[in-house]
């Protein structure tokens, strides 16, 4: 690991904070999707406003204050130092915390607006012929949200790995700990170094490019087939 080359390092770390970070994301995203496309209560409005708010807020807001809870003089940061005996700040584990939050909202709306489309009938039915809830979730909405859920994932891991701002506040730029393609990329062009900063830059509009075109060759049979169902009624 000591001999690979810098940027292959940054890579192979933009990948494990994006894929650790994408399964948190489902495992948290899914239940608060499916609470919010059921809630009925007035404060729905808010919640959804504060899960959307890493949208419209400027990341390094958002990673100044997530520096600020990671420090060992705020609850959490001593909390986190007590029990693993390291400081969270400048940690890989601070910035899948942040990648988390910072991406939730690519997550959970996809999720929330299929859920919603999806309606209360078939789950009735189910429930009538004996499924538990369990059942139900497994056999009836995640087969017929099957798209969303990859959308959700997809969306999740490649907005994490074009993450900037957030990761630089609170996970620094420390070589195979928290130094990202994003911030291998800014080093490149603080060095004048553009040819390796157009590599790295080029590699990201392709990879990133080509996950749209998947997701959106993914939705296009659903939208066909919803097309065709109208059309018959």
């Amino acid at each position: 690991m000591s001999n690979t080359h810098p940027d292959m390092l940054a890579l192979i770390t933009t990948l494990k904070m994006a894929g650790l970070t994408t399964v948190i994301l489902m495992l948290i995203g899914t239940p608060l999707a499916w609470y919010l496309a059921k809630m009925q209560s007035r404060s729905k409005v808010f919640i959804e406003a504060l899960v959307a708010l890493p949208l419209v807020l400027p990341p390094t807001v958002l990673g100044f204050y997530l520096l600020l809870l990671f420090s060992p003089q705020y609850l959490p940061g001593q909390i986190w130092q007590q029990a693993t005996g390291q400081q969270l700040a400048f940690s890989f584990s601070a910035i899948v915390i942040g990648s988390v939050l910072y991406s939730l909202p690519f997550v959970v709306q996809p999720l929330q607006k299929a859920f919603e489309q999806l309606g209360d009938d078939l789950l009735e039915a189910a429930a009538m012929l004996g499924a538990s809830a369990f059942d139900r979730f497994f056999t009836v909405v995640m087969p017929m949200t099957k798209a969303s859920f990859i959308t959700a994932a997809s969306l999740g891991f490649a907005h994490t790995v074009g993450e900037f701002g957030v990761v630089l506040m609170i996970g620094g730029n420390i070589p195979g700990e928290t130094r990202v393609l994003s911030i291998a990329l800014f080093d490149h062009v603080e060095a004048f170094d553009y040819a390796q900063a157009h590599l790295i830059s080029i590699s990201l509009v392709i990879s990133s490019l080509v996950l749209l075109s998947l997701i959106y060759l993914l939705n296009r049979p659903a939208k066909n087939k919803r097309v065709k169902s109208k059309r018959f009624n």
